[in-house]
């Protein structure tokens, strides 16, 4: 069982969320400028620069346009996920019974099985969207940032070769716990199912240790690219208000997008982890021939 696979399975229903996903993240990208574009008018109209009244009006109704676009969005995509990845973790888990049952698995394999499964649904309802959602915002902060000043935008872009190394290291350690995870899981139910304490004990102390080290990776992996994205923090504020003789409400846009930048960028360890985690639940279920 494959990504592709599902995607072709279910790809309309997939293709509406990620769909509603886009939409609300690009409105919220532009936010920041248009905004900006509020902070200025409301500074001109204070100060009596402005030419009329429309013109400080109508920054600030596009910016609620933009603004009811984003909320709007996200308020039907959280009903609509629900209906559409319930169903298909329904399917899933239906289709793995059925054919465990042909092969005689063992009942633990079995339901270890379908609830591994359930990470195809979590990737497709959570992780895919928060990857959309960095994509768009980092591209879109890149962009932005560039339309201010170039070197801003070159500044950030800095971030991508440290960025690889760190995740090509994490990937090839993580991969390996993950695994070992899994194993551990497949066994819960004959554990409980000898209802000795000292077995249950251990069982969630092995497991516990494995994820204590992917933990102990992700916390070295966040607090290597903090350390980074510090120094590319600074050299970003540096050139906006050293260099540039930007508008208040530019300032603002500035910092704003710079903040999404870093935060999206520090989030990429845990869609890493989730990636690593669903590639071997991926290949479990293709070797069992589900």
């Amino acid at each position: 069982m494959k990504l592709t696979e599902l995607l072709a399975r279910f790809k309309k229903g997939i293709s509406l969320a990620i769909g509603l996903v886009i939409i609300e993240h690009v409105a919220w990208i532009v936010e920041p400028a248009v905004f900006g574009k509020v902070i200025d008018a409301l500074i001109e109209r204070a100060s009596g620069q402005a030419s009329s009244l429309n013109a400080s009006l109508f920054p600030l109704f596009l910016w609620i346009g933009v603004f009811a676009i984003n909320s709007g969005t996200g308020v039907i995509r959280r009903i609509v996920d629900q209906k559409i990845y319930l169903s298909m973790f329904t399917q899933l888990a239906t289709e793995i019974s059925t054919v465990a049952k042909e092969k005689k698995f063992r009942t633990s394999k079995t339901a270890a099985l379908a609830q591994l499964s359930e990470q195809y649904i979590t990737f497709f309802q959570y992780r895919v969207p928060e990857i959309i959602e960095q994509v768009v915002q980092i591209g879109g902060t890149v962009i932005a940032l560039a339309v201010f000043d170039w070197r801003i935008s070159i500044t950030c872009l800095t971030i991508i070769f440290p960025l690889l190394l760190i995740n090509k290291i994490y990937t090839r350690k993580v991969s390996t716990l993950q695994k070992d995870v899994h194993d551990t899981f497949e066994n819960t139910y004959d554990v409980f199912s000898s209802q000795k304490t000292e077995e249950i004990y251990s069982y969630y102390t092995k497991s516990a240790n494995i994820k204590q080290k992917i933990a102990n990776w992700g916390a070295l992996n966040f607090g290597v690219m903090r350390f980074i994205l510090l120094f590319i923090f600074l050299a970003v504020l540096y050139i906006s208000i050293d260099l540039d003789d930007f508008t208040t409400g530019s300032i603002y846009s500035i910092v704003a997008y710079i903040w999404t930048f870093v935060t999206s960028s520090e989030y990429l360890p845990e869609l890493m982890e989730s990636w690593t985690s669903l590639k071997d639940v991926s290949n479990r279920l293709n070797q069992a021939s589900l």
